[in-house]
């Protein structure tokens, strides 16, 4: 009785038995022999087309490169190695790195897999890194717990005159004063930081980030600091502009609402346009303003501008009649057009207690007469108590 092939029967062993994906293929790519764990990781089509080998769990995008680098085998020196999709037992594409060698005695392909999700991600998140470090403002650095540098990159060095890894191996409490070292203190105890602080004209906005092992001890700190200077700039710049925007407006707003002495003790200010809440706030302080440094005994507001009218606008001029009432002055309301005045008995506002005239000279000869007529009362008591 024949006896069997002892080798063959390790090697069975071993396949079934083996933690890793590997698998034996023929030049064509069928699957002579696979791993256990190759198996039961796979989608079940592996087990339906061994013959057709791995291409069909190819993801369609990896299936060219595959291909091509499969077809170059037989002729290759070095063993083909290869990040790949494959389709896996759930239904999903994973990334693979595959490897696999032509040999020559056998004919046949030796192969492996191996999970490569974890490193490519890696890669990727380093890419993004470096792709920051290198083109954005900014410095990326790391100490361990005693303070001493391990890591010191990034494009935003140059602002602070450093160069790349000009700081590895030394201690960062050596390099900089002890009350400049409070925040970097903070992540060292487990708290992560950030300020924004000025070194020599440069902007910094900075944070400190505490790394921690598994039992929560932090073993480094890691540092990101971003030079804002240009955004500061920036901010700087539009500040001005606001700031110079406000001047404007308050001129304008000043030569829009005129307030003109048109006789001793007497002040005019003619209203046009629009007379808003805002715009009756800058009038009431103009006007009250200019009261008291005149010593004004009359303020004649002209609304013959003053097209049409609400109860919010008359409500602003019953309130600036009555400010000015208080500092001892007269406020005469002129020029008030005939739809407005049918607004204002519409609305049912009260201008009973105001002084009105049709027109602003009606006003002005008001206020002439009126201290024309105080004047000779007061002459005429200084006689009778000269004669007395």
């Amino acid at each position: 009785m024949a006896q069997p092939d002892r080798t063959t029967s390790t090697i069975d062993d071993y396949l079934l038995h083996c933690v890793e994906l590997v698998f034996i293929a023929s030049e064509g790519g069928s699957l002579l022999r696979t791993s256990g764990a190759l198996a039961r990781a796979m989608s079940p089509e592996l087990h339906a087309a061994s013959q057709a080998g791995l291409a069909p769990l190819v993801h369609p995008d990896d299936r060219r490169s595959f291909d091509e680098a499969w077809a170059r085998l037989r002729g290759a020196a070095e063993p083909m190695v290869l990040d790949l999709r494959l389709k896996t037992a759930d239904g999903s594409f994973k990334f693979f790195e595959c490897t696999a060698r032509w040999v020559p005695e056998r004919e046949e392909v030796y192969g492996s897999l191996r999970d490569a999700e974890e490193r490519i991600e890696q890669e990727i998140q380093l890419k993004l890194l470096r792709a920051i470090n290198d083109h954005l403002p900014i410095c990326l650095w790391a100490i361990d717990e005693r303070g001493v540098f391990v890591h010191h990159d990034g494009k935003g060095l140059a602002a602070a005159g450093l160069k790349p890894g000009q700081f590895l191996g030394l201690n960062i409490f050596d390099i900089y004063p002890e009350d400049g070292t409070a925040e970097l203190r903070k992540a060292l105890a487990g708290t992560m930081s950030y300020f924004v602080n000025e070194l020599e004209g440069v902007h910094w906005e900075a944070w400190y980030l505490p790394i921690q092992n598994e039992g929560g001890e932090v073993t480094h700190v890691a540092g990101v600091t971003l030079d804002v200077t240009a955004a500061k700039r920036t901010e700087q710049e539009l500040r001005a502009k606001l700031e110079l925007i406000q001047r404007q407006q308050q001129v304008i707003r000043s030569l829009s609402t005129p307030i003109i002495q048109v006789w001793d003790r007497v002040l005019t200010l003619p209203l046009v346009g629009i007379f808003d809440s805002t715009r009756a706030d800058d009038v009431m302080e103009g006007v009250l303003r200019e009261v008291v440094r005149t010593q004004a005994r009359y303020a004649i507001l002209d609304l013959t501008g003053i097209e049409a009218m609400d109860t919010e606008t008359a409500n602003h001029l019953m309130k600036l009649s009555g400010a000015i009432k208080l500092l001892g002055a007269e406020g005469i309301i002129t020029g008030i057009h005939p739809a407005i005045a049918q607004t204002i008995v519409g609305l049912g506002v009260d201008l009973t207690s105001i002084e009105t005239r049709s027109t602003l000279r009606q006003g002005l000869e008001h206020c002439i007469q009126r201290m024309g007529g105080e004047r000779r009362r007061t002459g005429g008591e200084t006689r009778r108590r000269a004669a007395r």
